[in-house]
């Protein structure tokens, strides 16, 4: 059964998304602060987080991008929940390592099509041969990247991109064709999300040389390429 930790420190609204997700065949964990919430995943990893951004003492914001620079639990999806909806309050929210951001109030019916679409494309097959560019080297079938046989931990969606661009190489792809092929048809993705993904991944590249292999082509869209 998958796991979900619900992280708020408002027992109310726990108590609303664990009922629904109980319904939903889930298994809910739950935190009211970040300190409860790393003793929990330290005991026993969810396959998904819904994390509230405000909270006492260490906010959702920080402890998201806490737990992107933990290799142990790294992969582990993000949801964010706030009520904070303006564009900069998103691109922040992606920017600190959550996978998606959903505004408050939500209904219960976006909350779990969400869930879905996220475990979807997180935990999607990943049958195939392995990936290569010079050193670079992705593995779909066991989810691990390496440079020069180190091996280099990508959040989730950071990892579906490059794969995605190393089967397709050579071909501009636009934010929306993007948007469909990675994150799935029907989602709620908006366009500026992927450059904050793109962002993210040539960050993670960028100190072995690799993030050129990830190209803007200026009123196109990404380009993934090995030539120079």
């Amino acid at each position: 059964m998958t796991t979900i930790l619900v992280i708020d420190d408002d027992p109310a609204i726990r108590e609303m998304i664990r009922l629904a997700l109980t319904r939903g065949a889930y298994e809910v964990q739950e935190a009211g602060n970040a300190l409860d919430a790393r003793q929990t995943i330290a005991s026993r990893a969810p396959d998904l987080i819904l994390l509230d951004w405000m909270m006492p003492g260490q906010s959702g914001f920080e402890f998201a991008r806490a737990l992107r620079r933990d290799p142990e639990h790294r992969q582990i999806p993000v949801i964010m929940l706030t009520a904070r909806d303006q564009e900069e309050d998103k691109v922040a929210a992606l920017e600190a390592g959550a996978d998606d951001y959903v505004a408050k109030p939500f209904s219960v019916a976006e909350l779990l099509a969400r869930i879905k679409a996220v475990l979807r494309r997180t935990t999607r097959d990943s049958d195939g041969e392995i990936l290569a560019a010079g050193t670079l080297r992705l593995d779909p079938a066991s989810h691990r990247l390496s440079i020069n046989d180190i091996p280099l931990d990508l959040a989730p969606m950071e990892f579906q991109l490059l794969q995605f661009f190393m089967t397709q190489p050579e071909r501009v792809y636009s934010r929306q064709q993007l948007i469909d092929q990675v994150w799935g048809t029907g989602t709620w993705v908006e366009e500026r999300t992927v450059d904050v993904h793109i962002r993210r991944l040539r960050m993670a590249l960028e100190p072995s040389g690799h993030d050129r292999l990830i190209q803007t082509v200026r009123g196109s869209g990404y380009r993934y390429s090995t030539q120079d």
